[in-house]
This record gives C-alpha cells, structure tokens and sequence, in this order.
C-alpha cells in the first residue's frame, strides 16, 4: 500500500472507526490544510424512522477499489496529498461512524477539493451494499446516493 494512503475496512465486531486516527494519518509538519469527512448512521431516511444499517462487502475488493480511487485523486490533487479511507463493515446503530475519509495537504483548497472528491467517489464506486433497518422491523437493501450525479474525479462541475 502506498505510504501516503491509508485505506481500512474495520469489523463493527471488532471496534469502531477513529476519525483521530484519520487526523494522525494525513496530518504532516507541511500541511497547512486538513479536511475530515464523518457519514454517521441517521435515523430518517425517505421518511421512514431507521434503527440501523447493515454494511457489506468483501475486504480485498473493497480496498484494492480504495486504493484505486485514492490514486485517481492523488493524480488529480498532486502527489503532496495523504489520504486516508476507512469503511465500517457489519451492523451498525443510529449515531454510529459508517465512513471516515481523510485529506491532508500544503493547503486546504487541495484537502477540501480532494476529500470531497474521494469520498464522492467511494459512495458511487466502491463495492459496498447497505442495509437499512426500519424501526417498523422491516428491512431494505439500498442503492447508494451522492450530492453530486457525475463522477465526482474527473468533474468539477458538478454540485
């Protein structure tokens, strides 16, 4: 894995994502610029009340999908970037860190640009299926959703 990209999945099982981890990750004494991204498990989704969310994937296939999109940003942004993405896997209650994507840089245009866009990307292309648990017991598999409709990497006119 490259030394300036820090890609996870953690077992819900085991702990919970850390975004002081994602801080210490791509902090660095020339980096003017940190931007965090936290998606939590709400409790209101399309109207409907939510208990909590499933998360899965396969480990190996999520990260390789990681690391591509990492690499597409750094391109992007510059090689001066450390980024860090970690994905919560399993079930997960309201309130619970889901996702922590990280960006640390020279200046924060470039970690604001890149974090955005890193995350965007994970949302639209890793492999990661989501679960929703209604209050009511009933249960729905979703499809993922994002602010922006393009590809967040390669288009920056989007939202």
């Amino acid at each position: 894995m490259h030394e300036r990209q820090c890609l996870r999945v953690v077992e819900r099982s085991e702990s919970a994502l850390d975004p002081a981890e994602a801080i210490a990750f791509v902090s660095d004494p020339g980096f003017g610029g940190i931007d965090v991204f936290i998606g939590k498990v709400r409790d209101l989704n399309h109207g409907r009340a939510v208990q909590g969310i499933s998360y899965d994937l396969f480990v190996p296939l999520a990260v390789a999908t990681f690391q591509q999109l990492a690499a597409e940003v750094e391109a992007e942004f510059g090689p001066r970037l450390k980024l860090y993405v970690g994905h919560a896997k399993g079930r997960l209650a309201v309130g619970e860190v889901a996702v922590v994507v990280a960006a640390g840089s020279p200046h924060r245009d470039e970690a604001f640009r890149a974090c955005r866009a890193l995350i965007e990307a994970v949302k639209h292309r890793a492999p990661i299926w989501k679960q929703e648990h209604y209050e009511d017991g009933d249960s729905v598999w979703s499809e993922g959703c994002s602010l922006c409709h393009s590809d967040p990497v390669h288009d920056r006119t989007g939202a």
